[in-house]
């Protein structure tokens, strides 16, 4: 089992160090899919090992429990779905982009199975670093100014969590062994000083919340999660976020043990309350499809935290469950929404209509997908949000679960608005120039330089360009040139 436990952090290293030196070798597109079936497969084997007792290795500076095994496994499918459906079989091979997938999932398997709060620390730094350049990797104005974005707020973030394990190796110090494991840091109890436990677990909490996107250090994940490429929002969104929740949780272990239970209740309940009013009240308004998923993202870390906050077998059962369907859910729409930005060409919500009919390929998985995220039966995440809501009216915290149903129903009006108009209606009723798709981009292009060359020395007013059916897929794809041609004036008409 030791070996399985170096396998599953080695395997996309090494993975990630052949495909450096081929940038161009089309085997490289496959790396990252081989280094999550790798993950994959080590977790499925470690949730068994680490059944009765911990899997160690590296004198117990490496240790998979059955939280950190089972994470690993959700690492490793969310990984699999995001990195084969990403593959785009005629696009130019990079072993740039490969290497940088494969170090990231390292990255994050590092900080799930690390029993030092130190490792972890560096391991979530990591993850900032190499997704910061896949957030860029587009390279255009709005992909470089959100990776910086995402660096700052980033680094600001774990620069406060390392404030907070500072103070808790203080703690340990003070209390005579100095220590990071949170093994041991869990079981040392009344030993350590209550003031500076309190003030490092908080500083330590605020820190790992905002690598989790938990409201208000929330600002970063909008811009990242909508301007990466769809694998890496897939990734982040889907297991990236989980891994920093990880951290909350040992933390929480810790001050459970040395504090009592009320103060990381009370911090997670305020957080993640306040993600899902932030979450719903931006979707409502939402008019880009991968930022309303990105939003999505914040009121289900907020889901989470309440269930975290909640604790007990049930609660803290169902946040692992909704992990995994959330995980699954995201990484196949952020798939899913990277094809319909190449099919339609634009990522407003407005300018895309009817899906069902034009493209039923991408149509029907993203209704699936948007069911399963909004909790319809039968998809797991109905059957964990119950639960927790459940276990919420055991531990006697009924206002918390009201609250959380009643922002719910929020959010499900808003997405559930966008994702119906953007797959089911048949038009906006609004009026538009062109229309979505680049054949019908191009073919209105076409014939706007047609119609001005046309219109030197026509009659006035008779230049009207109507639109029509176009080469690019349907109504409206086209203009429709007048008989004089004018000055080029367009003339707006209502689509059809």
């Amino acid at each position: 089992m030791t070996t399985l436990l170096l396998l599953v952090l080695l395997g996309p290293a090494g993975l990630a160090a052949v495909s450096l030196p081929f940038r161009r070798a089309a085997w490289t597109r496959w790396t990252p899919v081989a280094a999550a079936v790798v993950v994959l497969g080590s977790g499925v084997a470690l949730v068994a090992g680490a059944h009765d007792a911990a899997v160690t290795a590296l004198g117990g500076l490496l240790r998979a429990d059955s939280l950190a095994a089972y994470l690993v496994c959700v690492v490793g499918a969310v990984a699999l779905t995001a990195t084969w459906g990403g593959i785009r079989p005629r696009a130019t091979p990079d072993g740039w982009f490969s290497t940088l997938l494969c170090s990231f999932l390292a990255t994050m398997v590092l900080a799930l199975v690390a029993d030092n709060l130190g490792v972890m620390w560096v391991a979530l730094e990591a993850t900032t670093i190499t997704t910061a350049f896949l957030v860029g990797y587009g390279g255009g104005k709005r992909s470089l100014e959100a990776a910086w974005k995402y660096v700052v707020l980033g680094s600001v973030g774990v620069a406060i969590a390392l404030l907070g394990i500072v103070l808790l190796y203080a703690a340990t110090s003070a209390a005579g062994h100095p220590t990071l494991s949170w093994v041991e840091l869990r079981t040392m109890g009344s030993v350590l000083d209550p003031d500076l436990t309190r003030l490092g677990v908080a500083l330590a909490a605020l820190g790992f919340a905002t690598k989790a996107g938990l409201a208000p250090m929330h600002s970063w994940l909008p811009d990242a999660h909508s301007q990466a490429p769809s694998p890496v929002s897939a990734l982040m969104s889907g297991v990236l976020l989980a891994v920093a929740f990880a951290g909350i949780l040992r933390v929480k272990a810790i001050s459970d043990a040395v504090l009592g239970e009320s103060m990381m209740r009370g911090l997670l309940i305020a957080a993640g309350l306040l993600s899902l009013l932030v979450a719903a009240l931006l979707l409502l308004t939402q008019r880009d499809y991968k930022r309303m998923l990105a939003y999505s993202s914040i009121e289900h870390m907020g889901i989470i935290a309440i269930g975290g906050a909640i604790g007990g077998p049930l609660a803290i059962g169902a946040v692992l469950l909704h992990i995994l369907g959330h995980g699954l859910a995201k990484a196949t729409l952020f798939v899913v929404a990277g094809r319909m930005l190449a099919f339609t060409g634009t990522s407003r919500i407005d300018d895309v209509s009817g899906l069902l009919g034009r493209a039923p390929k991408l149509a029907v998985p993203f209704l699936m997908g948007s069911a399963a995220l909004l909790g319809f039966p039968p998809f797991g995440l109905f059957f964990s949000e119950l639960a927790i809501i459940v276990a919420g009216w055991q531990a006697g915290l009924t206002w918390v679960v009201t609250a959380m149903v009643a922002l719910l129903l929020l959010v499900f009006a808003g997405l559930g608005r966008h994702i119906l108009a953007m797959t089911l209606t048949r038009h906006r009723g609004g009026e538009a120039l062109l229309t979505d798709g680049y054949a019908g981009l191009l073919a209105a292009a076409g014939e706007v330089a047609e119609g001005a060359e046309a219109g030197k020395g026509a009659e006035p007013g008779k230049g009207a360009l109507r639109r029509g059916k176009g080469a690019g897929g349907g109504e409206g794809a086209g203009l429709e040139r007048g008989a004089g041609g004018g000055a080029g004036r367009l003339e707006r008409v209502p689509r059809q």
